[in-house]
């Protein structure tokens, strides 16, 4: 099986905390807390280890903040020597509706700077992403206030439904592989 980096992208700070940006570090707290695996405070971000069956997990919330994410992704696959195919990465979305989930072998950044700086320092789009979907009910010109905005009660309702399925989603990918993990989850 070998080993797996799983990255949930978001800014670190209180002022972030909660924020739509942060659903990477937010579906990786609720994995790990599904998981008993605890966060500790590393080089380039909060890392957490487990296992899953014979899959060794490495768990990163990078510190570098979100444009920087690709420096934190690079050092920890470096340090854990972890193949570029097992690495996945959770993300927001602004082009999906709330709650929807995509799957990608590779592709664009989709203008998502985290992603954008992961590709640029890799030198490749050819990694697993995990798309979750924020929607894009804003005014025009508000994206970045949007994004950088507490989830709605509706939205915070819905969470724990749409967290239960990216639960699923990261023991599928280490134990399955990325094609039968978007066949089984993609569009849920």
């Amino acid at each position: 099986m070998g080993k797996f980096l799983i990255v949930g992208l978001g800014n670190i700070g209180d002022e972030y905390h909660n924020t739509r940006h942060n659903i990477g570090f937010k579906i990786l707290d609720a994995f790990a807390e599904a998981s008993n695996i605890a966060f500790e405070d590393k080089r380039y971000g909060f890392i957490g280890k487990g296992r899953i069956k014979n899959a060794e997990l490495v768990l990163l919330k990078p510190s570098t903040f979100m444009n920087l994410s690709g420096n934190a992704v690079r050092y920890w696959m470096n340090e854990e020597k972890i193949p570029l195919e097992n690495l996945l990465v959770l993300v927001d979305d602004l082009n999906l509706p709330f709650g929807t989930i995509r799957i990608r072998k590779q592709g664009s950044n989709g203008g998502h700077n985290g992603l954008g700086h992961i590709q640029q320092v890799l030198g490749t789009d050819n990694y697993a992403r995990v798309r979750f979907g924020l929607g894009n009910d804003y005014p025009k010109g508000a994206q970045i206030h949007f994004v950088l905005g507490q989830w709605t009660e509706d939205e915070e309702k819905a969470m724990p439904e749409r967290l239960a399925i990216t639960n699923q989603i990261i023991p599928s990918f280490c134990l399955q592989g990325i094609d039968k993990t978007m066949n089984l989850y993609n569009g849920k």
